[in-house]
């Protein structure tokens, strides 16, 4: 019995030591719940990149809500013009849900559309840009969706006979040509209205700029540069005292004389995309952004 005994005894304590020393090894294994091990150094700290724009205000692409299938009815009264250096700039990048204001918050566009025609707004760089719908090919063209961006009447766009710069940044692809797609413009050239425009006409994909006063005189400075490539292409036109110049990426690649005298004054609003939501309004398919008009020096 007591021989038994001294072996029970040794085998418990075995059993002991063994169950002991797992527990050790289990720990010493398992993880903290209570977080990771501290460091004896500092943690760093990642910072946001300079100019990053915050997840929560980063502006919204999507579709445009139309206000309007009709553009307002002019304003009446008489017509003036821009007393001192006036400039308006939009960029776009206010996002779905905000006005289409320019830079400064104020003179607001309107989009507005027929048979389903709606604007995007779609990335572009840090931004946004808006994109018009695809060229139509219905056999009937008044069938064809079409939308534009029009402003309210503003007298201090009409620059009379001061000099002037105005263009946009689009992007088109050959099959974006038509026989007519306005970039921006203000007024008319027919009609003793009077008008500057820019515009890529007919299908070899030329820019134009366009002055034409009250009279039946029309003025396009028209190089020989095809822009429906598919990429980003910056526009301007350069009214001089007595010269329109069409500039494209920053090079002045043609000019037309005009007359000193010639004075650009009307009553409509400023339209980008086409002159008008309804039928033939020289619809623009592609993107457009930053578009700006300078007046005075």
């Amino acid at each position: 019995m007591l021989h038994f005994r001294r072996r029970a005894v040794s085998i418990g304590v075995l059993s002991a030591a063994l169950v002991l020393a797992g527990v050790v090894l289990l720990l010493q294994r398992t993880p903290s719940v209570a977080g990771p091990p501290v460091s004896s150094s500092p943690q760093a700290t990642v910072a946001p990149s300079p100019g990053a724009t915050p997840d929560r205000i980063r502006p919204v692409p999507g579709f445009l809500n139309n206000v309007s299938t009709f553009s307002a009815r002019v304003t009446p009264g008489r017509i003036g013009i821009a007393g001192a250096p006036f400039e308006v700039r939009y960029d776009f990048d206010g996002g779905v849900g905000q006005p289409i204001a320019d830079l400064t918050g104020r003179h607001e566009l309107r989009p507005l559309g027929q048979n389903g025609g709606a604007l995007r707004l779609v990335p572009q760089g840090s931004g946004l840009a808006v994109a018009y719908p695809d060229r139509c090919t219905l056999p009937r063209e008044r069938d064809c969706p079409r939308a534009i961006l029009e402003g309210f009447r503003d007298d201090r766009l009409n620059p009379g006979r001061r000099s002037m710069r105005y263009g946009a940044s689009i992007r088109m692809t050959h099959d974006d040509l038509a026989d007519g797609a306005n970039v921006l413009q203000k007024g008319y050239s027919v009609g003793g209205v009077s008008q500057y425009k820019l515009q890529v006409d007919h299908r070899q994909g030329h820019p134009s700029c366009v002055i034409a006063g009250p009279r039946a005189s029309i003025y396009r400075a028209e190089p020989w540069i095809n822009v429906a490539d598919g990429v980003w292409h910056d526009l301007e036109c350069r009214r001089t005292l007595n010269r329109l110049v069409m500039v494209i990426d920053g090079i002045p690649r043609a000019w037309v004389a005009i007359p000193p005298q010639l004075s650009v004054a009307n009553a409509e609003p400023l339209r980008i995309g086409g002159k008008g939501p309804a039928p033939g309004n020289d619809q623009f398919a592609g993107a457009i952004d930053d578009v700006f008009i300078t007046i005075g020096d």
